[in-house]
């Protein structure tokens, strides 16, 4: 792996997992003293990034993690909503029961992670639920697809997971659409995922009015009033 995309890969998990906060300065001598590697391949990366709206760079003021953009989430959702309804259609005629037993495991991680109270265990675990429904279903391509949609969106979702009761919500929600692919019911599974994703939004204005300073409104980079 080259130093680039080793601290590319680094860096975009922490502002992904919110390590790395909204707003925050950006320094690459200092990532570089970090990583330790040149300016260069830092540089690199953080063009990489910022091509990717997860980091800003100001002229004659600096580096910074991007603000979360309000506009984009309500896309990368319709978008989401799409891929993964389509997917769970698949994956409940196609599941045997080893497949079952997979998803049924990374149920078991995610109860320990609400246990522990450890939001980022349980953000990674759900990443690997969607990503073993993806696999089940005979499409794991799409699963990248779904990722890249909704990069913004995992940054909001890390907020969403202390709300009282969010973790445990999830968690019945992915029991269901599990308990539905158990039973072979297509219709059922993508019913109760439809409902699994449709919780995502609804505690946006909670979120958002929660924490005003790490989210935008617009394009320009201005946070919402």
């Amino acid at each position: 792996m080259s130093a680039a995309r080793r601290v590319y890969l680094a860096l975009r998990q922490r502002i992904v997992e919110m390590s790395m906060l909204p707003g925050e300065r950006i320094v690459e001598r200092d990532i570089a003293v970090e990583f330790g590697t040149s300016r260069t391949p830092v540089h690199e990366a953080v063009q990489r990034l910022a091509d990717e709206g997860l980091v800003e760079v100001i002229p004659r003021s600096g580096t910074f993690v991007a603000r979360i953009p309000l506009d984009a989430l309500e896309e990368a959702n319709l978008v989401r909503h799409a891929l993964e309804t389509a997917i769970i259609e698949k994956a409940a005629r196609r599941t045997d029961a080893a497949g079952v037993a997979r998803l049924r495991a990374i149920l078991e991680e995610q109860a320990v992670a609400i246990a522990a109270r450890d939001f980022r265990a349980f953000h990674r675990t759900d990443e690997a639920f969607h990503a073993a429904l993806a696999d089940l279903s005979g499409c794991p391509g799409v699963w990248p697809m779904i990722q890249q949609a909704k990069t913004q969106m995992d940054r909001y979702r890390q907020l969403t997971l202390p709300l009282e009761g969010r973790m445990a919500g999830v968690l019945e929600e992915h029991r269901a659409v599990v308990e539905a692919i158990a039973a072979g019911d297509a219709a059922r599974a993508t019913a109760a995922m439809r409902e699994h994703l449709d919780h995502v939004m609804p505690v946006l204005e909670i979120t958002r009015k929660l924490r005003p300073e790490y989210f935008t409104a617009h394009l320009d980079g201005r946070p919402p009033r």
